[in-house]
């Protein structure tokens, strides 16, 4: 009996230094991917442009500043600071965001244009390795990309060393065989005429807002698994009531059922109600009366799901 348990050790043994050799071995993995023939303007309607949609539908401000009251800060005609260094305290790590600012040491001063728009559009830094999946641009247009790079370069260089990401056991794990490149899943576009149709309000709303990610219910590792903006993700903080996103379909008990154009524009003029949510009411307040015209003709062309449904 003593001999089995040895060996039955042994074995574990084994394996578990196996598996931390593996693990320790994919901690730098590199992928290979095209650099998108982006270049950046110093054309004063591109860099508004790029503005407008780092502060508005694609608020990036909301993650790459730590500063949370921009609204107040524009009012006094100053910018706010992408300088990084916010926090995040995740189940796998400590994470911080990175500096966007054009510093040639802790900012993007040392990228090439091409470089920017490929982590941008294929989630693949300088060095080859993935970044984290926390910005689904992927299929952002050409035009976008642009404006949105073009405004980066604008900006005031401000030096800010970002900590380096820390990992725990279960992030190097997740590393290690799960965070991968994220290439686009539509054709690219040149550009996407800015308009009221449902069709700039796709755009709008699943590569540059982004709404998708969270209303559209998702699996523990990132994987969609319910219909497309039906709602059902879960969130989930200590000492904080729990919040499901809504049902943004046009089906009866969906949240947006019955509102009109009017209703929901004014629901974004109103900001957070819920001190807790999730959701960048801030930055999505900011976006024109027509962006939001377009997203509300795109909801409208969903196919209804009932969100009680059994599944």
């Amino acid at each position: 009996m003593k001999k089995i348990l040895k060996w039955t050790g042994i074995v574990i043994l084994f394996i578990i230094s196996g598996l931390s050799l593996t693990v320790m071995g994919r901690q730098h993995l590199k992928y290979d991917a095209p650099y998108p023939n982006i270049k950046a303007s110093i054309d004063t309607a591109t860099i508004a442009k790029g503005r407008h949609i780092v502060l508005g539908p694609g608020h990036c401000v909301d993650c790459h500043s730590t500063i949370k009251n921009v609204d107040s800060l524009l009012q006094l005609g100053q910018e706010p600071l992408l300088s990084g260094g916010y926090k995040f305290d995740l189940p796998f790590g400590t994470f911080y965001t990175r500096n966007l600012t054009p510093d040639k040491e802790t900012g993007i001063g040392s990228l090439t244009d091409g470089e920017i728009a490929r982590v941008l559009r294929y989630s693949v830094k300088k060095n080859g390795e993935s970044v984290l999946p926390f910005m689904p641009f992927q299929n952002m247009s050409d035009e976008d990309l642009t404006a949105v790079i073009s405004y980066l370069r604008s900006l005031k260089p401000i030096e800010n060393k970002v900590p380096d990401h820390q990992y725990n056991v279960l992030g190097r794990i997740i590393k290690a065989f799960l965070i991968k490149p994220m290439n686009p899943t539509e054709p690219l576009q040149t550009a996407v005429k800015a308009d009221t149709t449902a069709r700039y309000g796709k755009h709008l709303v699943m590569a540059v807002a982004n709404c998708n990610e969270c209303h559209t219910k998702r699996n523990e590792i990132g994987a969609y698994i319910g219909k497309p903006l039906a709602g059902g993700t879960v969130f989930e903080e200590e000492g904080k009531p729990t919040l499901i996103t809504p049902n943004l379909t046009p089906h009866p008990s969906g949240r947006i059922y019955g509102w009109n154009q009017e209703t929901f524009i004014q629901r974004f003029r109103l900001g957070k109600l819920i001190p807790y949510s999730h959701m960048p009411w801030e930055s999505y307040g900011r976006m024109t009366d027509d962006e939001l015209k377009a997203i509300y003709n795109y909801l409208k062309t969903l196919e209804p799901v009932d969100t009680y449904e059994k599944k």
